[in-house]
Formats: C-alpha cells, sequence, structure tokens
C-alpha cells in the first residue's frame, strides 16, 4: 500500500514520511548553532588593547568598563534622585498551601515631591527551614493569577483585563516550589512601570525634575525601571528575617527575562539569574540573529531602551558591543540560560552562543568553559555554574523548565 502512496502520489508520500519521522524520533531534534559571529567586541580585551588575564583584572577593570557602556548605550541610567523607600507587611499566613508554607503579602512604597507609588510583592516562604533559595520574579498578569488562593489580593488592572485567579499557575508552580524547599516572590510589573508608552505613569514620575515629562535621551527605559524594582524587592527580602537574603534568584521569561538578566547584571546582590527565552536585548547575540533583532526591538518597543539606543536602529552590524557582555557581568555567579525549540524569534542558538562566550569569564574563576557545538541536542541539559536547555515546545516557561532551575538553585547554592 505504501509503494502504490509512493508511485501514484510522490509528494503525498513525502510529506507523510517526513511527519511519521518526526513523530518517532521527537528527542533526536536539533537546532542548528550559528558557531561563530564576526566582530563581536572581545570579553577579555580592556578599553586600551590589553588582556584580561585573571579575575582581578576581569572586576577591577573590564566589568566597569561594560557596565559603563552598556548602561549609557542601552539601558539608560536611573535618575539621581533619592526618594523614600518603605515596605509594609499587610497579611501573613502561617499555614497557606495546606500548612507547608507562609504565605506574606508586603507593601512596597515608593515617594517623593508628594508622589507615591506603590506595589504589592506576594512572597510563600518553605515552613521549618532557615537557609534556602528564593526565587524573585516578576509576573505578566497580577499576583493572583500564580495560585489559586483567594486570599492572595488582587492587582490593578492596568489593561483592563480580567484576571482569572490562578490562570498562570502552570507558569508558577508555587506547591512544587515549595515542596523542593525553596521560597517565591512576585510583583506584577507594570505595577512599577507600565508596558507601553506612556512615561507619566508608574515609578517614572517620581524621578522628574520641574516639567519633566519623560525620562531624558540618557535615562532609563522600562527594562532599567523593572530592574530597579527587583532591586527594591530584594532590599526588603534581605531584611526579613524569615527569608534567606543571600540566597535570592533573580527569574523572568520573556522580557521579564531581559529584565531579569540587566537586574542580575547591575546588582551583585543578587545570588544567581535565570534568563528564560529572553531572546533580543536578553541573552541573545544581536549580530547576525534570527527571528526578533535589535533593530525590530527598538521599532516595536522603543520604550524598552534609553532613547540613546534609537541611533542603533537597522545599525546591528557595527553595534560597538552585543549583549554577551551583559550576560558576563552576572559572573562568577550561577546563571541560567532556557530556550525552546520553536521560539526561533528568540534564536536559540544565538542564545547558547553567548554563554559559549561569556564562559571565558568563568573560567578566570576556575570555572570550565563550554563547547561551541554545531547543534543543540533537545532537553538534554547541561548543568553546571552556567546552566543551559532547550526545551520541546514553544516560547513559554513551564514546570519542565522549573523543574531544572530548582535542581540549578539547590546545586548551586546549597
Amino acid at each position: 500500500m505504501t509503494s502504490l502512496l509512493f508511485l501514484k502520489k510522490p509528494k503525498q508520500f513525502l510529506v507523510v514520511f517526513i511527519l511519521v519521522l518526526m513523530a518517532i524520533q521527537p528527542a533526536f531534534a536539533q537546532i542548528n548553532s550559528s558557531g561563530s559571529v564576526p566582530n563581536l567586541p572581545a570579553l577579555l580585551l580592556s578599553n586600551n588593547g590589553n588582556a584580561i588575564k585573571n579575575k582581578k583584572d576581569w572586576e577591577k577593570i573590564r566589568r566597569p568598563e561594560i557596565a559603563a557602556l552598556v548602561e549609557k548605550e542601552i539601558y539608560g541610567f536611573v535618575p539621581d534622585q533619592k526618594i523614600d523607600c518603605t515596605s509594609e507587611l499587610l497579611e501573613q499566613d502561617n499555614n497557606a498551601i495546606g500548612g507547608t508554607a507562609i504565605r506574606k503579602q508586603i507593601k512596597l512604597s515608593f515617594k517623593r515631591n508628594n508622589q507615591t507609588i506603590s506595589v504589592e510583592m506576594l512572597v510563600y516562604l518553605p515552613k521549618g527551614k532557615k537557609h534556602f533559595p528564593t526565587f524573585l520574579g516578576y509576573n505578566f498578569n497580577g499576583n493572583e493569577t500564580i495560585y489559586p488562593d483567594a486570599k492572595i489580593h488582587a492587582s490593578k488592572a492596568w489593561t483592563g483585563n480580567g484576571k482569572e485567579l490562578g490562570k498562570d499557575s502552570l507558569n508558577w508552580p508555587v506547591a512544587s516550589i515549595i515542596q523542593a524547599g525553596c521560597g517565591v516572590a512576585t510583583m506584577y510589573y507594570w505595577d512599577i512601570a507600565p508596558d507601553k508608552e506612556d512615561f507619566s505613569i508608574g515609578i517614572y514620575p517620581l524621578f522628574y525634575q520641574p516639567n519633566q515629562l519623560r525620562p531624558s535621551n540618557n535615562e532609563w527605559g522600562a527594562l532599567a525601571a523593572w530592574a530597579w524594582g527587583l532591586s527594591r524587592a530584594l532590599d526588603y527580602l534581605q531584611t526579613d528575617k524569615q527569608v534567606d537574603g543571600k540566597r535570592v534568584i533573580v527569574i523572568g521569561h520573556s522580557r521579564l527575562g531581559k529584565a531579569s538578566l540587566w537586574a542580575g547584571a547591575k546588582d551583585q546582590r543578587f545570588a544567581g539569574v535565570i534568563s528564560s527565552g529572553s531572546g533580543a536585548m536578553g541573552v541573545s547575540i544581536s549580530k547576525d540573529k534570527k527571528g526578533e533583532t535589535l533593530s525590530a526591538v527598538i521599532k516595536r518597543f522603543p520604550r524598552w531602551n534609553s532613547t540613546n539606543f534609537k541611533k542603533y536602529l537597522n545599525q546591528d552590524s557595527i553595534l560597538p558591543f552585543d549583549q554577551h557582555m551583559v550576560v558576563a557581568m552576572v559572573a562568577p555567579r550561577p546563571l541560567y540560560i532556557a530556550s525552546a525549540s520553536e521560539d526561533q524569534w528568540a534564536d536559540p542558538s544565538h542564545e547558547y552562543l553567548s554563554a559559549v562566550l561569556v564562559s571565558d569569564v568563568y573560567h578566570l574563576y576556575g570555572y570550565p568553559t563550554l563547547s561551541n557545538k554545531t547543534s543543540l541536542p533537545l532537553e538534554q541539559p547541561i548543568a553546571g555554574r552556567i546552566s543551559h536547555h532547550v526545551r520541546i515546545g514553544k516560547h513559554d516557561i513551564l514546570p519542565y523548565d522549573w523543574n531544572l532551575y530548582l535542581q540549578f538553585a539547590n546545586r548551586e547554592l546549597k
């Protein structure tokens, strides 16, 4: 019968054959890696041309050079204005999640010039443990969406969309995180800075000078504002005696993976960084990138970065920097880069390439370098100081990913 199909309808037979092959061999699917990219700025070469040969030179010379460059050219500076930051415990339940966890809801308030904005942080901590990793990250749709707990306070509906209790619980497996002996803390990212072209709300106005209506050209965009908010959340967590403030891992997915990367790169108090599917302006190399490019980000989401960054529109090939430089600022702390096989918009091959390049910096601290593979096997995670995996499936953060993140946290921060 197969022979007849092949003789009469060869095209249909070929399609059927390919579909069957894909169905029976998912574990062998691979993503082509781009290999090397030309004209990438050197990580271990200082501005004056001297080689960076040890961790002292990295910390005293090269890392500060990179930090100054990317803050000026990509993310923008946080305005130099002092604001009052306070915290208030709104609610606590010591028998949450069937008696296995402590639930806290904390209001973080920021005030300057008679203006105040407040953000609620939801925290779940494992009971009976004193030292444990805690994952800190933003959620996309409101605190009440991460877990079906009716006691969670409803977040402000910035976009007018209804918020279903626990609708994003697949992305936040809170009970499993607690069972693994870890804590989780989260905030709704719109409460810090709106994800739209409006600089009159969120944290921005608190920093304005008289008559200022938007950040100056060299001042922060949304990614830097979200990173700033994560650092303020860390300020609180480090004062909470029920939290191990030295074991807080910043985590984010997609655009929030971009924000978690910059937060962890800039604030070295974070014990580790997880960036999931962050792609362009996240961990992915910008030069020769497939899918979402740097210029696509500038066109679609100009609010994310400083106005200075717009000068690089359609100039990807001559960038004086690239994202591996931002990723390298995380060293030597634990770093996890995650991708998905169908997420070509993020370009998993260029995300992995960034990890390979950054491993040269980690090598200064005695960690092994990663090999520049010509292909990336699916769901065969790399476990180490730089951890990595490519999950089969689409752009998302799922229990498969979280299982590996929990192993990563307990391995690297034990």
